[in-house]
């Protein structure tokens, strides 16, 4: 497994990533506090943020011109969720996540993390990761 240099590096009030990434520059300080903009290849993101959760690709009973009209800039999903349904191969016969949520804006997703402790019965940790049995079916 090849090591991944660090991606963050602090200079001054500014935290940016390599070209290939998201660029974050802090604005503002107060303490331990602090307000910027997450610069992605969709859009800006100004924080502090609201961020509502599109579980499984859609932010429920909201169409997502009301979800950006409410002033989401960005939308949270769930990689276990969206895993097993609709399914990896559904959101990309779709086009990806941007085309099946309807949604141009910037989107993140979570790694599954806390799955493989809530879920811990339906999982066996190997040395390629975690597959997980579905709680589905």
């Amino acid at each position: 497994m090849t090591e991944r240099p660090t991606q963050f590096v602090d200079s001054g009030l500014t935290t940016k990533v390599d070209s290939n990434g998201p660029v974050f520059e802090v604005e503002a300080a107060d303490g331990a506090a602090r307000a910027g903009v997450l610069r992605t290849a969709h859009g800006e993101v100004r924080t502090p943020v609201f961020m509502p959760v599109g579980t499984k690709g859609t932010v429920k009973t909201l169409h997502p011109d009301e979800v950006r009209s409410l002033g989401a800039q960005i939308v949270l999903g769930n990689t276990y969720h969206l895993h097993f349904r609709p399914g990896d191969d559904v959101v990309e016969e779709l086009g990806g996540l941007h085309r099946f949520m309807a949604w141009d804006g910037p989107i993140l997703t979570d790694s599954g993390g806390f799955q493989v402790f809530s879920l811990s019965d339906l999982i066996k940790i190997d040395d390629t990761g975690v597959p997980f049995k579905s709680h589905i079916d």
